[in-house]
């Protein structure tokens, strides 16, 4: 159902407009009566959130599947979950979700079980089995973090930027021509769900890292927040943050919304921004002009367009300059490691071979300034 109707964002569904919380849901829905369609729903999606007894009753009365806004949610992502880390994730954030949900599958509630869990009955044995099996997901799932953390702490000298946004911004595709790699790209609402890291081409002296994140959304079930929070960390770690946003979607402004109250929700905070005001391509020079008023800082651009990406890439290597100074460093030849150490983590913007070593004009930040001089000093 093109991801169940691309999950909309308008509050509930066609002949319902009331909320969730309503009583009436609670009573028992009768089966609809009257002259049956040709052709009858198989899911009925609700957007909002429903208790299980909500979700049990209107079952019970349509004779149908009943979703939820978490259900589909989490539907979505199981189906785009290609990665351990992102299974992981998504199944333990489709446990939680179930737990409430289960149901006694046969037999009284006081049928007991024979052999090992005996006194239990079969929903207290599943639900039983259902921890067990979460407990075991979130044991691997931190062996699987831990790794992460190892990955970005040596990744933490250099500069890094975080592409953050709304579902279906466009991150990928800005992803995808400025690293030239080959990023998964499709028109679905979460597309991506695992965090890629490549590097900024044509590459940089030193080397500048981009990062694809999660998509974001509204009323994002907090489940899934905290089993992403490991995703999330690449945003939190970032030197900047590339906030796109599809600036044709005239929501996008709550959209952005959304996505500081998630960044904020993990703890990031302090870190530079740049709003990029994607597919411009679908907009016509008044609205344009319209939304760079609005919006003076941000950068107006199209991911389809070979300038603007260009345009894009100049503004980063400007910003990760930033911070940096110009030294000159003589490097005798007897010294090892330094010139892959410097060439690594500086820019050269000249050298000379002189008859002891290598005297190099460089730009690079103070940190990585003061761990080369430390290494000539040994």
């Amino acid at each position: 159902m093109q991801e169940l109707a691309q999950l909309t964002d308008n509050q509930g569904v066609e002949g319902y407009d009331g909320d969730a919380s309503d009583d009436g849901l609670d009573e028992t829905i009768e089966p609809l009566s009257g002259e049956a369609p040709l052709e009858l729903a198989d899911v009925v999606v609700f957007d909002c959130e429903l208790s299980p007894s909500q979700i049990r009753n209107v079952g019970d009365g349509l004779g149908v599947e009943v979703l939820d806004r978490t259900g589909v949610i989490i539907e979505i992502f199981s189906r785009h979950a290609r990665t351990r880390t992102a299974r992981l994730q998504v199944e333990i954030a489709r446990l939680n979700y179930l737990v409430p949900r289960l149901r006694e599958s046969g037999g009284s509630n006081s049928e007991r079980q024979m052999g090992r869990g005996a006194g239990e009955t079969s929903l207290e044995l599943d639900r039983r089995k259902v921890r067990d099996r979460l407990s075991e997901l979130r044991r691997e799932l931190d062996d699987v973090q831990v790794e992460m953390k190892g990955r970005r702490s040596q990744r933490s000298a250099q500069f890094s930027v975080a592409l953050v946004g709304y579902t279906n911004a466009g991150k990928s595709s800005t992803m995808r021509q400025l690293t030239g790699s080959g990023v998964l790209v499709e028109d679905k609402l979460f597309a991506t769900l695992d965090t890629t890291v490549r590097a900024l081409q044509p590459e940089t002296g030193p080397r500048i890292l981009v990062s694809d994140t999660v998509g974001f959304i509204k009323k994002l079930p907090h489940d899934l927040v905290a089993s992403f929070h490991s995703t999330l960390d690449e945003a939190h770690d970032a030197s900047l943050l590339l906030y796109v946003v599809d600036a044709a979607d005239p929501g996008f402004r709550s959209q952005l919304q959304v996505v500081n109250e998630v960044l904020d929700e993990i703890g990031v905070e302090g870190i530079p921004k740049l709003l990029l005001l994607n597919k411009s391509d679908q907009l016509n020079d008044e609205q344009k002009k319209s939304l760079l008023e609005e919006f003076p800082d941000a950068m107006m651009m199209s991911s389809r367009n070979p300038a603007d990406i260009a345009a894009l890439h100049e503004r980063i290597i400007k910003f990760s300059e930033g911070d940096m100074q110009e030294e000159e460093l003589f490097i005798p030849y007897t010294t090892k490691g330094v010139i892959g150490e410097i060439r690594g983590n500086m820019r050269v913007l000249k050298e000379d071979y002189e008859q002891d070593g290598i005297r190099m004009q460089v730009c690079g930040r103070e940190l990585d300034l003061e761990r080369v001089k430390k290494m000539l000093d040994a």
